[in-house]
């Protein structure tokens, strides 16, 4: 795992998209997991500006995302795939034929997640996986206690991812209380992870999760068992890490980080 520490939420985030876009460039059929919420839509931004004034180029990609409610409509503004639609697709040349979200509304919930399994096998599996966390420290909608091979599956969602989303759709008792979600196991078998997480109300589960034992009672912590996960984070989530100061010698000086600093 590598930690880079960035200024501020911007800094961090641009880091994140640079990540994303040299990997896009260096294979235009790149397969990307995407994530959702208010910490992505400055990746997703800049994304949209380096496709409009640098031509960054999304017509031959494939993209799966973490989850989605169950019974939500697309066009519900509080889906996934409006919130996709809305930040990211509808401003780039992907072809919305190879953007794919967990079915919500599928009458067999079961089948549905395995066919979203089997799809991402049939596309060579994930070569970048974006995530965020949430402060229950879970990854997609991977709730505490989540099996740390589990896969994509329907989740129940706990009071503190509730209390977090509730007011998206103006009260918790007006959101849907159950999920679809890659599993732990899933999002680990993606080639890369990239962990982007901001602001100082992340900074106690972030530092659980990147410095803290491996535990299912913080999913992200099981990241630790990837072999390329990168976690991108401003000083204010970074504020509960240890070793700050290594991380910061590591991006100062390994070549691998050259054409970023």
């Amino acid at each position: 795992m590598e930690v880079i520490i960035r200024d501020n939420a911007e800094s961090a985030a641009s880091l994140a998209t640079r990540i994303i876009a040299h990997d896009l460039r260096a294979n235009p059929h790149l397969v990307l997991g995407l994530a959702t919420g208010a910490t992505m839509e400055r990746v997703y931004r800049q994304l949209v500006r380096l496709h409009k004034q640098e031509g960054l180029d999304f017509s031959l990609c494939t993209t799966f995302n973490l989850d989605e409610y169950v019974g939500l409509f697309p066009s519900d503004p509080n889906s996934y795939r409006n919130y996709m639609n809305r930040h990211l697709f509808e401003h780039v040349n992907i072809d919305l034929r190879n953007t794919h979200l967990p079915n919500g509304l599928a009458t067999d919930l079961a089948a549905e997640c395995a066919h979203y399994e089997t799809l991402i096998k049939r596309f060579g599996g994930i070569d970048l996986q974006l995530l965020g966390i949430g402060k229950a420290g879970h990854i997609g909608f991977n709730e505490p206690l989540s099996a740390l091979h589990s896969r994509t599956r329907v989740k129940a969602l706990t009071p503190t991812t509730m209390a977090q989303n509730g007011p998206f759709f103006g009260g918790e008792d007006k959101m849907p209380r159950r999920a679809i979600t890659m599993g732990v196991g899933t999002i680990n078998e993606a080639r890369r992870c990239l962990l982007l997480a901001t602001g100082h109300s992340k900074a106690d589960v972030l530092a659980r999760a990147v410095e803290g034992p491996i535990t299912s009672m913080i999913s992200a912590s099981a990241l630790q068992l990837h072999p390329r996960c990168t976690v991108v984070v401003d000083e204010a989530a970074a504020a509960g890490l240890k070793e700050k100061d290594y991380y910061r010698w590591i991006f100062d000086n390994e070549p691998d980080w050259e054409g970023y600093r």
